[in-house]
């Protein structure tokens, strides 16, 4: 049976979010929602009637032409020429389920009723999804100011039978695809075209795909950082609760809690030692972990307000007779959240890259290089490579796009966010960090078998069998980039 999300103003959580990228719905448009649309367009449709007034985006031009009034019979126009126009995204294709999200969010954001669209409207837009009919927008040409004016245009382009869209493995002319369906071009009224311009459904599509990654990243760091810390034949006080409770920051007790439930029953943990500490890489894990999961926790609270929010312009409140012009487009809430998370990420890869270098060391009765048969064979030399090279790249990435800002609209938007640069620099981010963690696993997993007839915890025995049916024991030299991709197609399926 298919599953069905109902729009609704109901507020999203994460578990829904999650479920709608992680599992295939379909969506309905509930019967409330649906009020909300019809009686805030009614609304504006008499308000236009009486109004003598101009009213920004409805009867006048856009960002610096707000000056140029327009005509009511060219409104329609108006709102045709604002989605061709502004179709300016370029570079790379994004991805078909961050577009499905796009979609999604911009349903959501309508249904609440004050953006003044049709029904119609936004029930095509539901169409869209519910048949996998993809917009085809590029990733680059939003700075996040009024919304995400270039990359949204582009997705509402085929509402009016223009652009291009996947459909069935192909990228075809939106008109074409309208066509096999019968559906009929929406005719766009008063103010539509801005309100699906308006938002910040790009960058909040491409912080959701990633944040529902970092959920399932943030586990696996500590499962990963448990199982090197048992291979490298590290001590367990640091994990103390009496450690966390005298410097009580959430995500620092949450770490050190998981770290002892992982490694409960572990004989390699519990034996006794000859060093007194381990580096920090292994030592800190909860402070650092704990500090980065204190930041997603953060970011993802924010992220959640942005979806459940109306973030196009002018906003509309019938009830109250009000159409406000304001600034509900702009991006800085994520711009600054999505940079926050990037450190935060970056440095979960950086700690995870020092604990897969310490284990190659050839130290504490590790063979150097995790070689089993040396001579010939190089082992896991060239990983840690890989793992600092992404490191370091991460660390170019983390240059933050929300302290810039280029004015536009000829000094209308003097200032703007760059939100869209750092949503889609946190996906490349979120990238490494899945590819390092991977690699720390790929070494720890090679190390840990050194330690026998020695046991770890139930849980990563466990856990290692599982991976172990994916990525065998390295007795001698083979092409190791396989290995590390197996590695990362084992985490993305892993269960908890």
């Amino acid at each position: 049976m298919v599953k069905i999300h109902t729009i609704s103003p109901k507020s999203l959580s994460w578990e829904v979010v999650e479920n709608l990228v992680n599992e295939p719905y379909k969506l309905e448009l509930s019967t409330e929602s649906r009020q909300l649309i019809i009686k805030c367009r009614d609304y504006l449709d008499r308000k236009m009637e009486s109004e003598s007034k101009p009213i920004y985006g409805i009867t006048t031009g856009f960002g610096s032409l707000c000056n140029k009034t327009i005509s009511n019979d060219e409104l329609s126009l108006l709102q045709k020429n604002l989605l061709m126009s502004h179709a300016c995204s370029t570079g790379d294709m994004v991805n078909a389920d961050i577009v499905k999200l796009m979609l999604f969010l911009k349903a959501h954001a309508l249904s609440l009723g004050h953006s003044g669209v049709q029904v119609a409207t936004v029930e095509r837009i539901i169409d869209f999804y519910n048949n996998d009919v993809i917009p085809v927008v590029y990733d680059r040409g939003s700075v996040g100011a009024s919304g995400d004016l270039a990359p949204l245009a582009n997705l509402f382009l085929p509402l009016i039978g223009m652009g291009e869209v996947q459909y069935k493995g192909k990228i075809l002319p939106a008109a074409n695809v309208l066509e096999q369906f019968g559906w009929q071009p929406i005719e766009l009224k008063s103010k539509e075209g801005l309100a699906l311009l308006n938002g910040t459904q790009f960058m909040s599509a491409h912080g959701v795909y990633a944040m529902v990654k970092v959920f399932k990243l943030s586990r696996l760091a500590d499962i990963v950082g448990a199982v090197s810390l048992d291979a490298f034949d590290g001590r367990i006080e640091p994990f103390h609760a009496n450690i966390q409770n005298v410097r009580p920051h959430q995500g620092q007790i949450e770490t050190a809690r998981n770290i002892r439930k992982i490694l409960e029953g572990s004989e390699l943990a519990m034996r006794a030692k000859k060093h007194v500490q381990d580096p920090y890489s292994f030592r800190c894990i909860p402070q650092v972990h704990g500090a980065s999961k204190d930041a997603i926790n953060y970011v993802a609270g924010v992220l959640l307000t942005e979806i459940n929010s109306v973030t196009d312009n002018p906003t509309i409140w019938p009830d109250e007779d009000l159409v406000i012009s304001g600034g509900n487009f702009h991006g800085q809430p994520l711009a600054l959240a999505f940079d926050f998370l990037a450190i935060a990420l970056a440095e979960l890869a950086s700690i995870s890259e020092r604990r897969t270098a310490q284990l190659i060391l050839g130290i504490r009765g590790l063979p150097e290089f995790l070689v089993a048969n040396p001579g010939l064979n190089s082992g896991f030399m060239i990983t840690q490579y890989a793992a600092a090279a992404m490191v370091s790249q991460n660390k170019q990435l983390c240059t933050p796009a929300s302290v810039d800002s280029v004015v536009t609209s000829n000094g209308q938007e003097d200032h703007v966010s760059m939100g869209a640069n750092a949503a889609t620099k946190l996906l490349k981010v979120v990238d490494n960090l899945e590819r390092i963690l991977a690699i720390e696993l790929f070494n720890a997993a090679q190390a840990i078998e050194f330690r026998r007839p020695a046991k770890s915890s139930p849980y990563i025995e466990e856990f290692i069998s599982n991976y172990r049916s994916a990525v065998e024991f390295i007795e001698q030299d083979k092409i190791m980039y396989k290995e590390m991709e197996k590695t990362v197609e084992f985490m993305r399926q892993v269960k908890f």
